[in-house]
């Protein structure tokens, strides 16, 4: 059977204080925080999901937020750069936005694009890049409008223990075309219009360590749940131990670790984030799973309060 995913659903990481990651991805970055709510598997700790106005797949990031946790290592076995994507013209914004809100950054260039990057306040590496694809964000916050705003992932570069077997995976099973190969990295390509560029480091640089400032997780898009399904099949006849269908509330969830020890997850696109808020309201209460509904009282006096604030 030969499937082709339409590229990334989100990435996942390990960061800091939850007001300090708030701080950064709403009030320098701009984007909406579209649903407070918390680890399933640890309910005293949040997950905290940012993306572009309606929560599309392609455009979430989220995160554990553990303040006072150790430090990872970012290396093999890991998401090593989280890229975002902007439209034509904007990185001008960018630049001057960085600077002004004191985020150091590097210029650079891969495959004919400039890259921008920086780290987030807890050593998670981020860059931005400049491409026509992509619907315009029309989330604005701050001093981010529409007409600079990221849509969503421009992609990611993988760090893998195995980067041949990562990219046999890639191309072989995920479905993703191998578009080019420069220097160090090969790139390979989603039908997708964001969430679709993943560059594989060719070398491997040690293995990481997780932790805050590192990325937990990346997670491909299934269209439903029958094509999870499929998947499920696709990859555990590839030789891959494939986890169950686990239900995340606002997507159902299988897991693998593949060869070059990255942990891949496919999730399905619906539900959505606005099935337990209205799109209007996504993100501004907590919530959570019913299992944990009788226990609220406890949960809210656990977790570090946040707010959404305007830093411009």
């Amino acid at each position: 059977m030969n499937k082709q995913t339409m590229g990334i659903h989100h990435i996942t990481a390990i960061v800091g204080h939850p007001q300090e990651n708030v701080d950064f991805y709403s009030g320098v970055l701009g984007l909406r925080m579209v649903k407070q709510t918390v680890n399933f598997d640890d309910p005293g700790t949040y997950h905290l999901y940012f993306g572009n106005e309606g929560g599309k797949p392609g455009t979430i990031i989220t995160f554990f937020p553990w303040a006072g946790a150790y430090q990872g290592k970012i290396g093999d076995g890991q998401v090593g750069v989280t890229s975002y994507v902007v439209p034509k013209g904007a990185m001008g914004f960018w630049e001057k936005r960085l600077e002004t809100f004191k985020v150091p950054f590097t210029k650079m260039e891969r495959f004919g694009e400039e890259y921008l990057e920086f780290d987030d306040p807890h050593g998670l590496h981020l860059e931005i890049v400049e491409r026509e694809e992509g619907d315009a964000n029309t989330w604005a916050h701050g001093g981010v409008t529409p007409e600079v705003a990221i849509k969503g992932f421009g992609g990611a570069t993988l760090l893998s223990a195995q980067p041949d077997h990562t990219a046999d995976l890639l191309e072989n099973v995920m479905g993703l075309e191998l578009v080019g190969e420069e220097g160090d990295f090969k790139r390979f390509r989603s039908p997708a219009d964001i969430g679709n560029i993943i560059d594989l480091k060719l070398t491997p640089i040690g293995r990481g360590q997780a932790g805050v400032g590192t990325v937990h997780h990346i997670a491909w898009r299934a269209v439903d749940d029958k094509d999870q399904l499929e998947w499920q099949k696709v990859v555990a006849d590839n030789g891959y131990r494939v986890t169950p269908v686990q239900d995340r509330q606002y997507f159902k969830a299988i897991y693998f670790r593949e060869h070059g020890e990255i942990l891949f997850e496919i999730a399905t696109d619906p539900p959505g984030f606005a099935h337990d808020e209205s799109p209007d309201t996504m993100g501004e209460s907590l919530m959570l799973p019913e299992r944990y509904e009788a226990h609220r009282e406890q949960i809210e006096r656990k977790l570090i309060p946040i707010e959404v604030r305007d830093l411009d």
